[in-house]
């Protein structure tokens, strides 16, 4: 009973708290966060059946999709799926979860968001963070050599959600790769075209895909004075770039990876830099990076790959960027993100307006991104045999949800179902007939569907075919069952016509198709 009390007590100076973050309108995670407390304190209370109750919310970091919004979601992913098949992939599919050691030492200051299971007695597991070690890791295990495939699944992070913003926990990857020894940046154009085929089907608005290359990177940081046991952490801190502002990014080099400030400061000057082909061949000629070997290979396959690209069409929406670095360890040549671009209205300085729009761009966030990884197969190989690899990941969820917004803003009605026709009664008992017909539909591949209603009202068929958005009712009544035909109204137009029976089929066919 002094436990009811103490508990009941937590539960009062909680809810407080929760009053009291609401009030000074704190953000919604640290809300949500204590919300969950006072709701598991409740359940620790129990009912009075003595039961415990069930806090009934989904784990931190996922949710449920309802029927809208995985109607949004399935036309995204046939998108991407046949745009994947017009480029000639297959599919394969790999366990969610991985033995510990294989997604171990893959993903650099990432690898600290890997969801390890506990142990079960025997093999020591982890759920996948991505779908490329994975593939790496099939590739060798099955002597692969050379395979174009696309790969979706959902893979899990132990990240801190922003779910207003497209980050949860549990999350699906669409992945495009091309495993194989090919002649340079043919492959690599290809991933880009394939992006930019997506991103401009789906409408999602302005893009931008930026390109970079992790020799260029590498090279950058050797002739800038970083040692070369701080490449990865600096490139780690160089990839938050396009969260944080330059001076915060100096900071964390300077200050937390203990780089010098002489170094720091050359980075900076180097990722300031964006452009095309001729950047690239402006920074052949560089004093300082035109030393670096790695560099100019780098910085040849960028002018290489520009040119594909211009073949491609795709070069009005690409860009050599220096700061993009994308933080994971198995990237070894080209690596590109693309970002959405929202135009921003922005008051303009007197000293700016020349001419110039007063409208501004600026990235919402990352919604594709991959590179090239040659050595990951090497990893994965007991000879160490590299199977040369390139990709790309859709970032689906972020997607999804401009999607999903974008419905909701234009009150977009979205159809949930697929249904062609209701077949519906006039009168009562002919649920017999009404399930003949349907079942003859049903056999000629036609989506239709009844009510289950011995004598349900002909105004509640018609109301729910409006709701649905199913175009046709095929009606029945006495009259028309004894002239055998089927009354065929169009929800629409309300307009309806007599059909007989045997053309009936062909009749829905034909206006479904010219729908």
């Amino acid at each position: 009973m002094e436990d009811k009390t103490q508990i009941q007590e937590a539960i009062k100076i909680q809810g407080e708290v929760v009053r009291k973050l609401k009030v000074e309108k704190a953000n919604k995670e640290q809300i949500d966060e204590e919300v969950a407390k006072l709701l598991q304190l409740k359940a620790q209370l129990g009912g009075d059946d003595g039961k415990n109750q069930f806090v009934l919310k989904t784990a931190k970091g996922t949710r449920d999709f309802n029927p809208k919004q995985m109607a949004i979601r399935e036309q995204v992913f046939n998108t991407i799926i046949s745009c994947f098949k017009r480029h000639g992939a297959e599919t394969i599919d790999t366990p969610v979860f991985e033995l510990k050691e294989t997604l171990t030492g893959k993903y650099g200051e990432d690898s600290k968001l890997i969801y390890d299971l506990k142990d079960q007695g025997g093999e020591l597991l982890s759920l996948r963070y991505d779908l490329t070690v994975p593939f790496a890791r099939y590739l060798a295990m099955n002597k692969i050599t050379n395979i174009k495939r696309y790969h979706i699944a959902k893979v899990y992070r132990r990240d801190n959600p922003a779910m207003t913003r497209g980050r949860y926990r549990e999350f699906y990857q669409c992945d495009f790769d091309i495993a194989g020894q090919y002649d340079p940046m043919i492959p690599d154009a290809e991933c880009l075209k394939i992006v930019h085929e997506i991103l401009s089907e789906l409408e999602l608005g302005d893009f931008c895909i930026k390109v970079n290359d992790r020799r260029i990177l590498d090279g950058m940081f050797a002739v800038c004075g970083v040692p070369a046991d701080k490449f990865r952490t600096i490139c780690s801190t160089v990839d938050k770039l396009d969260k944080i502002p330059w001076e915060e990014v100096k900071n964390e080099m300077v200050k937390e990876k203990g780089l010098s400030e002489e170094a720091a400061e050359q980075i900076g000057e180097y990722v300031s830099l964006q452009g095309g082909k001729d950047l690239a061949e402006h920074l052949l000629q560089d004093q300082k990076l035109s030393q670096s070997k790695e560099a100019c290979s780098g910085l040849t396959d960028i002018k290489l790959l520009f040119s594909y690209l211009q073949l491609f069409q795709v070069t009005d929406k690409v860009v050599f960027d220096l700061s993009l670095a994308r933080g994971l360890d198995y990237y070894t040549g080209v690596i590109y993100e693309a970002v959405l671009m929202q135009a921003t209205t922005a008051p303009v300085s007197p000293e700016v307006q020349n001419g110039a729009s007063e409208e501004e761009s600026v990235s919402v966030g990352s919604v594709a991104g991959g590179g090239r990884y040659d050595g990951l197969v090497g990893m994965f190989d007991p000879k160490g045999r590299k199977v040369p690899c390139v990709g790309v990941s859709i970032g689906i969820e972020r997607i999804f949800s401009i999607m999903e917004n974008k419905a909701e803003a234009t009150g977009e009605k979205v159809r949930t179902t697929e249904v062609q026709v209701m077949v519906a009664s006039a009168q009562k008992n002919l649920l017999e007939e009404r399930l003949k017909l349907v079942t003859e539909l049903w056999n000629a591949g036609i989506k239709a569907e009844v009510m289950y209603k011995k004598n349900p009202k002909l105004l509640s068929q018609l109301q729910h075919c409006e709701d649905s958005g199913i175009p046709l009712v095929a009606i029945l009544g006495e009259q028309e069952l004894k002239e055998g035909v089927v009354k065929l109204r169009t929800v629409a137009t309300r307009e309806e016509v007599d059909v007989s029976k045997a053309q009936l089929i062909e009749e829905i066919r034909r206006r479904t198709s010219e729908a």
